[in-house]
């Protein structure tokens, strides 16, 4: 069974990611075809859009908005990307353990006489 590109294109713009970056807004009009959507969507552009409605916290690193299939800027909107999503999850992870930390010396300190 051969599989064209264009039916790999479309699977992929169906699956349940996309689906759920459809959620944050329109990334592409309806009347565009879907390798245009594809490229709206893996130019970075509308994905650290995404990230910034998930943490807000300004970053002092600025998304390139004019890619114009320039894979390089494309590598570089990406690149900031995957870091903000490192040092989002890094600093929520870190919380995380230090409220686990505290509510354990919160219960030992407790049960102290």
């Amino acid at each position: 069974m051969d599989v064209t590109v264009s039916e790999l294109l479309e699977l992929f713009l169906q699956s349940p990611l996309v689906t759920w970056v459809k959620t944050f807004g329109p990334f592409g009009s309806s009347n565009q075809d879907n390798l245009t959507m594809y490229m709206d969507l893996v130019d970075g552009i509308f994905l650290n859009q995404i990230m910034l409605q998930i943490d807000p916290r300004p970053t002092n690193q600025r998304i390139n908005k004019h890619v114009n299939n320039d894979v390089n800027l494309r590598i570089q909107n990406l690149t900031i990307l995957v870091r903000n999503i490192k040092t989002y999850y890094q600093d929520t992870c870190l919380l995380t353990k230090f409220k686990f930390v505290v509510y354990i010396m919160v219960h030992f300190f407790r049960s102290e006489p």
